[in-house]
């Protein structure tokens, strides 16, 4: 397992050592032991979620606010999405700024997302399947999100806007500044 910094502190890219032969392939997609001992990070992992998406469907920015916030590991297992990841931490350095890294199948990478950040896809494949762990359960009454296309934090989907499928609840999303 090889763990990559991003630029935003505590956010890592996991890629997994992964053997193929005649047969096909196999991965540890994640080893809680080695992450320990990579990153220092020693994460409880307590829920695991599937999404499956259709080309266009953005689905974000979410976060989970106060004691309910949570880590997360994210990864695809079908398909390719652009991902986005913006930090809220008001103490962290990078509050406000934002990584997009574009995950296909078949790199078979992760991306550790700590707590106190927002995250969203966009799903550029016909149908893609979206796996991820969390240190904590979900509690709607934490649910809380920050708006697409906020201008404040500027982020470029690469996609045609026009062509962006959202839910009704994500179309309602308020600003970053809102949150400020």
């Amino acid at each position: 397992m090889k763990i990559i910094r991003t630029k935003l502190d505590g956010c890592f890219i996991v890629k997994p050592k992964t053997f193929i032969d005649y047969r096909g392939a196999f991965l540890e997609s994640y080893h809680k032991d080695r992450f320990l001992e990579t990153t220092g990070l020693d994460i409880d992992f307590v829920q695991d979620n599937l999404s499956f998406s259709k080309k266009g469907v953005l689905r974000g920015l979410h976060f989970q606010a106060g004691e309910f916030a949570q880590a997360k590991l994210i990864r695809v297992v079908k398909g390719e999405i652009l991902d986005v990841i913006v930090d809220l931490r008001k103490e962290s350095p990078t509050y406000g700024e934002h990584v997009k890294l574009k995950m296909i199948e078949e790199e078979n990478r992760s991306v550790f997302i700590p707590k106190g950040m927002a995250h969203g896809f966009l799903a550029l494949s016909d149908d893609v399947i979206f796996a991820y762990k969390c240190d904590r359960y979900y509690t709607p009454k934490a649910e809380k999100g920050i708006a697409f296309n906020d201008s404040v934090l500027g982020i470029d989907w690469e996609y045609p806007k026009d062509d962006i499928i959202l839910s009704e609840k994500d179309k309602n999303l308020p600003s970053f500044r809102s949150l400020q």
